[in-house]
């Protein structure tokens, strides 16, 4: 009697893909991550090669390992993709500190990010 086969978290037609611990804050990742949600693959891989923003990299990477994951874990059509959800949540805060004026510190927060993007095969209307 072997371990007991692990539930899919997602539906037959999506595939998954978690980006933990990612370097800057949640609410900057979350600004490149509403740009994609809802958009063809293709568009939304393009989207994020050429935006500026310094967070636009870590998402691609996390899409990038969703696409393939649908293809090689699920056998998805991979023109045939959406991103369904892209979801940030916070992870760890790094404290440090700074020494200032007069003996006092100064606090820096340095933050980590988790993201979770979701792809969806959809039939062609």
């Amino acid at each position: 009697m072997g371990k007991q086969v692990n539930p899919r978290r997602v539906s037959e037609n999506e595939a998954l893909a978690v980006g933990n611990m990612l370097r800057g804050s949640p609410q900057k990742l979350n600004l490149v991550a509403e740009t994609i949600r809802g958009l063809p693959v293709e568009k939304a891989l393009a989207s994020l090669r050429f935006n500026r923003r310094g967070a636009a990299e870590q998402v691609r990477k996390v899409l990038e390992s969703a696409v393939a994951n649908a293809e090689n874990n699920h056998n998805l059509d991979v023109d045939q993709l959406v991103v369904a959800e892209a979801s940030v949540g916070k992870a760890l805060v790094m404290k440090r500190f700074r020494a200032r004026a007069r003996g006092r510190v100064g606090k820096i927060l340095k933050p980590f990010s988790r993201l979770r993007i979701v792809v969806r095969e959809v039939e062609e209307k």
